[in-house]
């Protein structure tokens, strides 16, 4: 994507912020109501205060979960039996209230303005977030489920349709795969059902195939110039999406796999084997990036995809940046700030241990911000902005 298409794409994609959040009973916090800047609002306070949490709230509000806790429950506070987070939001002049709420014997609730939805996939893609974490390394030392699950929180978040054949095939192969284990149970071959699975898999997975091979072809020139704004020099950086597809039609590639399949008792063969490969100069970044050169990376890999979603979806997403500075220098600091601010992203939310520190790059940079003391799940609400 160029410059001019960027700068057009920026324009026009639609301003969406989070005016104020409420929770009650959501993780260390008892009870809790802010109300946020449309631009950059920090929360500072000591590792362990709650300041992580409150931008998980956020993403439960976006995303319908928690970035770092998947079972629902565990993010209530201790000895509660219920969590609630609120949230308003503001896109194009229409505000709109989420609710979510969560207890130990009942299923997650998700509303909008008050109504219910049928199916929380409806909600992905309302209000898109990225969240950017010292969690985010286990895309790179962590096997190839990670990046799968990067590719779908990415792609998911612009095609909602997506989303469904993500869910339909995964519902698909788990039904195989208990054939499977039932076969090699029972010594029957059983192969009327198997060709009805695999019949069944076919579409879907042809679509997240396209799907997540546009997304590679779309986000490198994306990747690459968020790259080297932050970290000029002569470092190569690619993406590249493997797939067993890319070289076999599907329905061959199950066939000539049954008899495999039959004695692994389990599908080896599809989508849910795909890989994102992160390359630097050439080579693995696992193997070959130091430490400095995977954080650059993986921020960048998430701004990357915060472009790419303003870019499909025409709204900006929240952004959400959880501790990312702790082992960058100032510079760089500054440097990403500035890209955030300077290139249309939106609302931003930052947590960081150095009030003082944070406090002075905004303000030398004359930048609109609140900024919240976080304290043992006690916030002091944002005395202290630039205006």
């Amino acid at each position: 994507m160029d410059g001019a298409r960027n700068d057009y794409l920026c324009v026009f994609a639609r301003l969406m912020y989070l005016q104020s959040i409420s929770l009650v009973n959501f993780k260390n916090f008892e009870g809790a109501e802010l109300f946020f800047s449309p631009r950059i609002n920090c929360f500072v306070g000591n590792n362990g205060a709650g300041k992580t949490n409150l931008l998980d709230a956020i993403h439960y509000l976006c995303l319908c979960k928690s970035y770092f806790n998947p079972v629902d429950t565990q993010n209530i506070k201790y000895e509660q039996e219920f969590a609630v987070i609120q949230g308003n939001f503001s896109s194009e002049n229409k505000e709109s209230e989420i609710y979510c709420g969560i207890h130990h014997h009942k299923n997650k609730v998700f509303k909008c303005d008050k109504k219910e939805y049928e199916r929380l996939a409806h909600h992905i893609g309302s209000y898109p977030a990225v969240m950017i974490s010292p969690q985010d390394s286990s895309l790179i030392m962590e096997g190839s489920e990670e990046r799968r699950r990067f590719l779908n929180s990415v792609i998911s978040q612009y095609n909602k349709s997506y989303l469904e054949d993500v869910i339909t095939y995964n519902h698909l192969l788990a039904q195989r795969n208990r054939l499977l284990k039932d076969i090699a149970l029972t010594r029957r071959p059983n192969d009327e059902m198997l060709e009805i699975y695999d019949s069944q898999m076919l579409s879907p997975a042809l679509r997240i195939f396209e799907q997540r091979q546009l997304f590679t072809e779309r986000m490198i020139p994306v990747f690459s110039r968020y790259y080297h704004k932050i970290a000029p020099g002569n470092e190569e950086v690619e993406l590249q999406y493997q797939s067993q597809l890319s070289g076999e039609a599907f329905d061959v590639l199950l066939k000539g796999s049954r008899e495999k399949d039959r004695v692994m008792q389990y599908t080896t063969q599809g989508i849910h084997k795909d890989d994102l490969v992160l390359k630097l100069n050439n080579h693995p970044l696992k193997k070959s990036g130091s430490q400095g050169q995977q954080k650059t990376f993986l921020v960048t890999l998430k701004l990357a995809q915060f472009g790419f979603i303003r870019e499909m979806n025409r709204k900006r997403p929240i952004l959400l940046l959880d501790d990312v500075f702790d082992k960058f220098d100032e510079s760089r600091v500054r440097q990403i700030i500035r890209l955030v601010s300077e290139e249309h992203f939106g609302q931003i939310f930052i947590t960081h241990t150095d009030e003082a520190k944070m406090q002075t790059i905004l303000e030398d940079m004359a930048i609109d911000y609140k900024l919240f003391r976080v304290q043992n799940g006690m916030i002091a609400n944002g005395d202290k902005s630039h205006d």
